[in-house]
């Protein structure tokens, strides 16, 4: 069985919104449920298990009831930070789980084709997905360029990403331990010593975090929704 989690825990400070990002409004829904759609959308996939801010859980079960999103699992309590929201979440995975998927909430653009080649990748270990850098990297220190960093062989890195329960599991478990705090749940499992394969990504799969995001987002809504 194949099941995802999607941490939808966060505030959303940059926003700027007295909402949480993962709750305003993508075409005619909110950027939550357009992203559990595409995500249900998949065929390997189960069951989701949703991680929201506690003061939201209740609110969020009867939202995705209402809109009638399938494959809801659960909505749980996130935590502080987004490694602490999948590691609730994974609380909740059935025991019957085989792999799991990972996919941020404010990514609504991805396809079930994309989850479905990430998994393919994992085969019992684990997978992300990215694109790879095409403009110069600058290191910038204080204001001021400190170095041109060499692009060859520099991703940059999306969900969805999938793993292995048991492996997923024992880098949560391991950070925990170790105090560790990473950026996504890839590094954790790299932590392990283990191989992350890498699958391209989709140069529209933008993670709305800015209000610029989030009027680019639209923007390719509505051209989407025309074409």
């Amino acid at each position: 069985m194949t099941y995802a989690i999607v941490p939808a825990g966060g505030l959303g400070a940059r926003m700027g919104s007295r909402r949480p990002k993962q709750y305003l409004r993508l075409r005619s829904v909110p950027i939550l449920v357009a992203t559990l759609r595409a995500l249900a959308g998949a065929r390997s996939l189960d069951g989701i298990v949703v991680a929201v801010p506690s003061a939201h859980v209740e609110a969020t079960r009867r939202l995705l009831a209402r809109r009638r999103v399938p494959k809801i699992l659960d909505v749980v309590a996130g935590g502080a930070d987004r490694q602490e929201s999948v590691w609730r979440a994974l609380l909740r995975i059935p025991e019957d789980a085989r792999s799991i998927v990972v996919h941020d909430a404010v990514r609504p653009f991805i396809t079930a084709a994309l989850v479905e080649r990430v998994l393919a990748a994992a085969a019992g270990g684990a997978a992300t997905c990215g694109v790879p850098v095409r403009e110069t990297v600058k290191r910038v220190r204080e204001g001021a360029v400190e170095a041109t960093v060499e692009r060859e062989g520099l991703w940059l890195t999306q969900t969805p990403q999938a793993f292995s329960r048991a492996l997923l599991w024992e880098a949560h478990d391991k950070a925990r331990r170790d105090g560790f705090a990473g950026t996504d749940d890839a590094v954790l499992v790299e932590r392990l010593g283990t191989t992350v394969a890498m699958v391209p990504g989709l140069a529209h799969n933008l993670k709305i975090t800015t209000p610029e995001d989030l009027r680019t987002a639209r923007a390719w809504a509505r051209s989407r929704r025309r074409a």
